[in-house]
């Protein structure tokens, strides 16, 4: 069988396709584990800009400034579950804060294909909620996991700014209906 150049250059993409896809997988499954600063509370959050899924940029905590707000930052794919449960929970009880997700996604490869990965979260999130998903790559991305750490990175990091940006309460340790309970008391304690 011979090869004309049409079918040639498609087998070279098609295994270049396949390269960087292996290798985006392998950087976002295979990253260290970082443990984060020891004690954040008190601190002020970390200074990142992210882009919301409905486009726009976003910056936090500057963007927030005077509002309280809940960040459930996820550092692995596998903590959707855990932030769903946070989220299913912080609006049902009422929460009176600005409540945002906050995906990390760290590493060169999958900040090349940002676009991509974003557009497979639009495909599982109304449009209507776009706005509050924040998804952060490259140093923003790493600037939050050296601040909060990713063990356990099937759980969300729930992080509680105050209106000048400080982090007063977070939580790492997986969805539980009692710290859900201590972390509502403690935006109420902030309004």
């Amino acid at each position: 069988m011979i090869l004309n150049r049409p079918s040639l250059l498609r087998g070279v993409l098609l295994v270049l396709v396949l390269v960087v896809a292996s290798a985006a997988f392998f950087s976002a499954s295979c990253s260290s584990v970082v443990r984060g600063v020891a004690n954040v509370v008190g601190q002020p959050f970390p200074s990142v800009e992210a882009k919301a899924l409905d486009g726009k940029v976003v910056r936090v905590p500057q963007d927030f400034a005077d509002r309280v707000v809940v960040a459930i930052l996820a550092t692995d794919q596998d903590a959707q579950f855990d932030v769903d449960r946070w989220l299913l929970g912080l609006l049902d009880k009422g929460t009176p804060a600005t409540i945002r997700e906050l995906p990390t996604v760290a590493g060169f490869i999958p900040g090349l294909i940002s676009g991509t990965i974003d557009n497979g979260m639009r495909k599982g999130i109304p449009s209507e909620d776009w706005g509050a998903v924040l998804t952060l790559y490259g140093s923003d991305a790493k600037k939050l996991v050296a601040h909060f750490g990713n063990e356990n990175g099937r759980n969300g990091r729930v992080v509680l700014i105050d209106r000048q940006g400080i982090v007063r309460w977070t939580h790492d340790r997986g969805y539980s209906a009692r710290v859900l309970l201590e972390l509502d008391a403690a935006v109420r304690s902030l309004l």
